[in-house]
């Protein structure tokens, strides 16, 4: 009976353990919960301020331990610990903030903050070392979003160990009621490492003397930069009463490219950069911040007081991990000359209405007292601040060499036919090109009842046909992308052979003609052409003309028009917005092995305004090769084994993502013809895709959208087919199963067209919905589940152990003593089990949406290629010249 009783206890003891294990299942942060305080009950969500959602992402909230600010223009600080000791990476922010309260925040990553008290006034400063700005929120502002596949490391050896919020109360008469306020922001870290790590560059200011009374004062600063590729994707602005405007821009070969223009008397959060800009070696980074003295009667200097002033152009950008620097600044001019040739605009204020003046300052009467009080509280914050980053700098060595980087999304996908589709209907000529217009419309260039073949060229490359006319039919068609419904069309009577197609940021069409030679803008409602390059119907290799050329793009941030020049002619072609010759690059292939910058039929331009890159499919040497826009320099090649000897066409998606098509094997080789995506930093291919409604002939063009929407254009088999994601297909039928009884996946109705198979992505971020409805759907229900699963196994395992001691009955003295060891050693083994399990099935919440990458605005190059003549039935080869100087294969179609 001693024995049963002893065992009864141990059970009991057990039990107590596992309900305990299953309430702690944060327990692997319990340094941060044993050095930090509880927030008072008014916090609501800050009970628990780690949120673990998988293995290796976590949620941080950060706020205020509800203070009440009792003067108007406060700056409180709190500072929290990294809950972990290892690197990490913040990867997103959302903020939680009320614009009648907060008029901003600003979150630092620092390693010692100015104070250990749970709060403080931020006179006293922010942190005791230097400090970065990892994110910013304002009233009337946008929040910072990080790029995918960015984030700003923490922790570890390097990264900061405290994050340090400052919360700027600007009018306190909402506090009134003396209610507590519990501001801040949570962050969503991952132990992923991130291939771009975040980072800050402060361009400063601090010579600069405002005379008194002068209406107009410029303040520039320049560097040349000297390290590895950066790309730009926030900025913010900061002055005191005296600025204008300020403006940062890139200068490369004395071409000015604006990174951000604000008013600093606007909220003075992050904005994001409106088209990504890319800082290579060598680059000039400009600023200039313009004043006005009127008002004042003595000298104003730059410094920190109420009485001086200050100019601060902050960007934010992103780095390649292994290159990356968390912080870097300019505080010099280093070519006073070249702002000669600053753009106009950087002199022209930007209107501020008196309410939001008023407004950014969180007083709802301005007076001169108010103003210099909040002048005074601001100055010494940002005082602070610039005085921690005049030395960080030197603190920060990078010599590498140049290497390109991209941002990357997340790639594990499929991609699939959408059988659905009604495009393989259609009637058209020979598909030469396809495009995304700024609608997301789907643009189809087709040659009508023309075709090319043998006879439409003679060996000089003039066309031989023209006696036919121009195609009598519309050539270019506007396609609804989701059913194939016909909305525009145009382009009768303009062509003779088209080809290439690109559509830019304003929605005019660009096209190549190989019979007239020519280049061509379009509006989509004109029936003449906007501009044109070349001479019709003549072929030729200088300046004013082109000989088969075959594609063109436009960077949708500066006009420049680039046209691949073409099947008789190895050359890029810059042109400038209104069509002047710039320069060009490029040669024929020679003998053996291509190198860079040599074509053999340069058939397909895609752009890459992230990078300030142009991609070509190098055809007969099936490859892509990329070169940097302004000046044609060779960057990189991707060439697979898979793509055969011909590579088609090429398309860009903003963040990441490059899709090509392949030309069909020569007789004797293996490589089918497919469609490929690829993750542009590496060049690696992530996923190829094939159709099941007919096959690919000779795909011509491809083009693909931000959601992974794929069509394909194939000049043989005169024909569009779409492709998707099967995750984006797969998402929107559990849309429609929470409205209505679930309907079969759109994805059992796509064909099984993968030739690879790769597990699906389990990105938290993306389940966080998901998981957020499971736990308030379950939230009740998992208690009970539990509480009568945990009474269930005492009784059984009581029942065991009954049955092993009356086993052990025959056995020696002491065999007691000997059983209850082993029982408790179980019980340990045991109740780590259930804690283990405990702690990775429970959902404990999600703080964050799940939601898209970085939008990046501009023009998506849709790859815009055609070249192959119409197949020779009976042998099964095309009949122009191949321009390879290999062994004598089968000549390489042309249309």
């Amino acid at each position: 009976m001693a024995g049963f009783v002893s065992n009864l206890l141990i059970l009991l003891l057990l039990f107590q353990n596992i309900c305990l294990g299953f309430r702690s299942p944060l327990s692997v942060f319990k340094r941060y919960k044993d050095i930090s305080t509880s927030l008072p009950n008014e916090c609501l969500g800050s009970d628990q301020p780690v949120i673990s959602f998988g293995l290796s992402d976590f949620a941080l909230d950060i706020r205020m331990p509800a203070v009440t600010p009792k003067q108007s223009d406060t700056y409180l600080c709190m500072s929290v610990p990294l809950p972990v000791d290892d690197e990490a990476y913040v990867v997103d922010f959302k903020p939680h903030a009320s614009m009648d309260t907060v008029h901003h925040m600003l979150l630092f990553g620092c390693n010692e903050p100015s104070s250990t008290e749970n709060y403080w006034d931020c006179d006293e400063g922010t942190c005791k070392d230097k400090s970065n700005i990892l994110y910013a929120w304002a009233r009337n502002a946008p929040p910072t979003r990080l790029p995918k596949g960015v984030g700003f490391r923490v922790g570890g050896e390097t990264g900061s160990r405290y994050f340090v919020l400052q919360v700027h109360y600007g009018d306190v008469s909402a506090f009134r009621d003396k209610h507590k306020d519990c501001s801040g922001v949570t962050l969503h870290l991952t132990h992923q490492k991130q291939p771009l790590i975040a980072g800050m560059y402060l361009m400063m200011s601090v010579n600069t003397v405002i005379p008194p009374g002068k209406k107009v004062v410029d303040a520039d600063i320049a560097c040349h930069y000297k390290r590895s590729p950066m790309h730009l994707f926030a900025y913010r602005v900061h002055t005191h009463r005296l600025g204008k405007v300020v403006s940062g821009y890139r200068v490369r070969n004395g071409q000015w490219t604006l990174i951000g223009r604000q008013s600093p008397q606007l909220p003075q959060a992050f904005y994001p950069v409106k088209y990504p800009v890319d800082i290579s070696y060598d680059d000039i980074l400009a600023a200039r911040c313009v004043f006005s003295g009127e008002g004042r009667t003595t000298e104003t200097h730059i410094g920190g007081t109420a009485n001086d002033e200050m100019c601060n152009f902050y960007i934010m950008y992103y780095m390649e991990a292994k290159h990356a620097v968390s912080y870097m600044t300019c505080t010099q001019n280093t070519n006073p000359e070249m702002f000669r040739n600053i753009p106009q605009e950087a002199n022209i204020p930007l209107p501020v209405k008196s309410d939001v003046m008023k407004m950014m300052h969180g007083h709802h009467e301005e007076t001169k007292g108010s103003d210099t009080s909040s002048l005074l509280q601001q100055d010494k914050k940002e005082e602070i601040l610039d005085q921690e980053t005049k030395d960080s700098d030197a603190s920060y060595l990078l010599q590498q060499a140049k290497k390109e980087e991209a941002e990357i999304l997340d790639q594990d996908f499929h991609i699939e036919e959408v059988v659905e589709w009604t495009g393989l209907d259609l009637k058209l000529g020979q598909v030469s090109g396809l495009a995304l217009d700024p609608e997301n419309n789907l643009v189809v260039f087709h040659r009508g009842d023309h075709v090319w073949d043998e006879n439409s060229f003679d060996s000089k490359f003039v066309y031989q046909q023209r006696g036919l006319g121009p195609i009598e039919q519309n050539t270019i068609i506007v396609l609804n992308p989701s059913n194939a419904k016909l909305l525009h069309s145009t382009g009768k009577s303009l062509f003779y052979l088209p080809h290439g197609l690109s559509v830019d940021k304003n929605g005019n069409y660009w096209v190549t003609d190989v019979a007239l030679h020519q280049v061509f803008k379009l509006g989509a409602k004109d029936k003449e052409p906007l501009l044109t390059l070349g001479v019709p119907l003549q072929p030729g290799s200088d300046k004013n003309h082109f000989c088969q050329p075959t594609d063109v793009a436009v960077d949708p941030i500066t006009g420049s028009i680039y046209v691949s020049d073409g099947y008789c002619n190895s050359r890029i072609i810059q042109f400038s917005p209104n069509g002047l010759y710039v320069m060009q690059w490029g040669e024929e292939t020679s003998l053996g092995r291509s190198g860079p910058g040599q074509f053999c039929i340069p058939h397909s331009l895609a752009l890459i305004p992230d990078l300030s890159q142009l991609c070509v499919a190098d055809r007969e040497n099936g490859r892509i090769q990329c070169f940097r826009l302004e000046t044609g320099e060779f960057t990189r090649e991707i060439k697979h084994k898979a793509f055969g000897r011909q590579l088609f066409a090429v398309s860009y998606v903003p963040g990441g993502l490059l899709f090509a098509v392949n030309g069909m094997p020569y007789p004797g080789e293996a490589e089918p013809v497919k469609g490929f995506v690829m993750n542009f930093s590496t060049g690696e291919i992530i996923e190829t895709f094939i159709p099941l409604r007919k096959s690919f002939e000779m795909p011509h063009d491809i083009v693909a959208s931000e959601d992974r929407t794929v069509f394909v254009g194939d000049v043989h088999a005169k024909a569009v087919w779409k492709f998707a994601s099967v995750e984006k297909m797969e998402h929107r039928s559990v849309k429609k199963a929470g409205i209505e009884v679930q309907e079969t996946k759109e994805s059992e109705t796509i064909a099984e067209a993968r030739l690879k198979n790769k597990p699906e992505s389990r990105d938290p971020l993306k389940n966080m919905d998901k998981q957020h409805l499971v736990q308030q759907a379950s939230s009740t229900g998992v208690s009970f589940v539990l509480i009568t699963t945990l009474l269930i196994i005492p009784v059984v395992i009581l029942l065991v152990i009954l049955v092993f001691i009356r086993w052990k009955k025959p056995t020696v003295y002491g065999g007691n003593s000997d059983g209850e060891r082993k029982l408790d050693s179980s019980s340990g083994r045991i109740l780590g089990r259930l804690r283990g399990k405990g702690g990775g099935g429970i959902n404990l919440g999600n703080f964050f949406a799940s939601h898209k990458g970085y939008s990046r605005k501009g023009f998506d190059r849709l790859s815009t290629e055609g070249s192959d003549q119409e197949k020779d039935e009976e042998d099964g080869t095309d009949s122009e010249e191949e321009c390879s100087a290999s062994p004598l294969p089968p000549t390489p179609s042309s249309s």
